[in-house]
């Protein structure tokens, strides 16, 4: 494995002795570790300790931390054109826009800066599709355990429990169905006021909880027969996260709307939607941004997706991701969660699915700052029973097998209670 040399103290800051860091917003309990440098696969927090990153920005850093190709496009945008603004065209969002229609097979791009922003767009174009060919028709469907985003109306489409209350009142013109049940489908979807439906392949924070393998053509072909809009939100799952460039493929399935952030970027802030010729009906001042386009940012995607669509890199992405289902299996025997039942993702994206004794923020602590020293390994508590890991899509093997036995070592110090 390739050893890397913690920063020299100089270059790291005071100790702090209170959470959250004095100017910053207390937004929800936080490790105590602060992150000063990171490559590849790898974080260093500022006492020089290094961290196995299974997190990578919550599946963003496509490519890990500080890649050489999405460094190199930056410093050379930044020195060629930062932002025209959006009321102007410029090279790079064209070029961006092109290449994604040309990889989606959906026609025009919506280039924004995040994958919530992505999803309100998305929402926006369906509900002026109805407005305009469907009779006014503006509910939007989703399924409980969603989540698209924190935006008011993305929060309202989240099915995530509880979470268009923390706003109230929520934004009308959404209705939840039960993930991965056909029964009560046909009907709901029939109702003439719904012109869309969104839907993640995989719901990555309600811990990794794929589509069934008949739901998504069953859904697109309910859609087709009662005139809605199929929109695939690819924020977490697209780029090459679950092993192909867009999740939504491994279904057979083409929506009419898909959505990208996270991983396109690499990193940098970025998101899009794609949407077929027929139904991009937005007028001039439905849609925008000031940071629509932006240069910068179009270049990052750019570089992101050259090295994704490579020769051999999708293969790469699906040779690590069942390297890795295999080593949870064998740690699941091991320590008693069930085998392979235990295992649970697509590629890159996967979760430990954990007993009800054993708590995944218990997990992840022990495995941030292992009572024996070492390496930390970084992963999510997406659900209280689910560990959800999204190594960079360019791990190596060495590497896997290192966050394995990180994982082995914090399983065995927290005690799983037998089965």
């Amino acid at each position: 494995m390739t050893e890397h040399t913690a920063l020299p103290p100089s270059d790291a800051p005071p100790p702090r002795t209170t959470f959250p860091p004095p100017g910053l917003m207390h937004l929800g309990p936080r490790p105590p570790q602060v992150f000063v440098r990171g490559q590849g696969a790898w974080l260093w927090d500022d006492a020089g300790r290094r961290h196995l990153d299974w997190v990578q920005g919550w599946a963003v850093n496509t490519l890990g931390h500080a890649p050489a190709a999405v460094a190199d496009a930056l410093a050379r945008q930044a020195g060629t054109l930062l932002q025209a603004g959006p009321g102007f065209y410029n090279d790079r969002a064209i070029a961006l826009a092109q290449r994604l229609a040309a990889l989606s097979g959906l026609e025009r791009c919506f280039i924004g800066t995040s994958g919530a922003e992505a999803n309100e767009g998305a929402i926006k174009l369906a509900r002026k599709w109805g407005q305009r060919h469907k009779a006014g028709a503006a509910t939007v469907l989703s399924f409980g355990g969603s989540f698209h985003g924190r935006t008011l109306a993305t929060m309202a489409a989240s099915g995530k429990p509880g979470f268009a209350r923390l706003f109230a009142p929520a934004v009308p013109g959404f209705r939840h169905l039960p993930f991965n049940r056909l029964d009560g489908l046909a009907a709901a979807l029939a109702e003439p006021d719904v012109c869309a439906v969104i839907v993640e392949p995989v719901q990555g924070e309600a811990g990794v909880v794929e589509a069934a393998p008949g739901f998504l053509p069953a859904l697109r072909a309910l859609c087709d027969a009662h005139r809605v809009l199929l929109v695939a939100d690819e924020v977490q799952t697209g780029i090459g996260r679950c092993g192909t460039l867009f999740a939504h493929t491994q279904w057979d399935v083409q929506p009419d709307i898909v959505t990208l952030g996270k991983g396109l970027g690499g990193g940098v802030p970025v998101g899009a939607v794609l949407a077929r010729e027929a139904v991009c009906c937005l007028e001039p001042g439905d849609q925008g941004g000031t940071y629509h386009g932006n240069a910068l940012a179009c270049a990052a995607a750019l570089a992101v997706l050259d090295a994704v669509t490579a020769p051999g890199f999708l293969d790469q992405v699906q040779a690590a991701g069942e390297q890795l289902a295999a080593g949870l299996a064998r740690l699941a025997a091991r320590h008693g969660l069930g085998g392979p039942g235990a295992v649970h993702g697509r590629g890159l994206l996967r979760a430990l699915q954990l007993p009800p004794g054993l708590a995944s923020g218990l997990l992840a602590d022990a495995a941030r700052a292992p009572a024996g020293g070492g390496d930390g390994l970084l992963v999510n508590p997406a659900q209280p029973q689910r560990l959800r890991l999204m190594p960079a899509l360019n791990t190596r093997a060495d590497e896997v097998e290192h966050g394995l036995a990180l994982l082995d070592a914090a399983l065995a110090e927290v005690a799983v209670p037998a089965a």
